[in-house]
């Protein structure tokens, strides 16, 4: 894990200079999903920083802290630096953005509502639908459950 060099902004800057403008909702599950499908895909996470399971959903708390009292960004929210991303890690993220970036953020939501890592998180921690709680949905839940679709 030493060798990863990209966060969480990296990630959302590159997301934001293909499909901006979004909510900051929608952000954020695209940011989960791409993280979801590199653990599998490329058998690494494309980033460290937590993901929570909050009542809305997976979210990246770095992330919120920044785009807090935004609904809407567009690209210039977090400029995209060239280079900040390795070839492999594009390609994971342009596959989720092909996947998932047409999704609405209401229908990205209600979909990370349905699948087990972000349901498992809460339940293990007691938190019901509404419940605000800050449980890290793990590496191994994604990969566990995402690798098995």
């Amino acid at each position: 894990m030493d060798k990863i060099k990209t966060n969480c902004f990296d990630v959302a800057a590159y997301i934001l200079s293909k499909k901006a403008p979004m909510p900051a909702m929608k952000l954020q599950k695209l940011v989960y999903y791409a993280q979801s499908w590199s653990l599998v895909w490329d058998d690494e996470p494309l980033f460290l920083e937590k993901i929570e399971a909050w009542a809305n959903g997976p979210v990246v708390k770095e992330l919120f802290i920044h785009h807090r009292g935004k609904f809407t960004l567009d690209s210039s929210f977090i400029p995209y630096k060239e280079g900040s991303l390795s070839t492999k890690q594009i390609e994971t993220i342009d596959v989720v953005l092909k996947d998932y970036g047409e999704k609405s953020s209401q229908w990205l939501s209600d979909l990370t509502h349905l699948e087990s890592p972000w349901r498992e998180t809460r339940e293990e921690a007691g938190l019901t639908d509404g419940d605000r709680g800050n449980a890290e949905i793990t590496h191994a839940s994604l990969y566990d459950y995402y690798s098995s679709l």
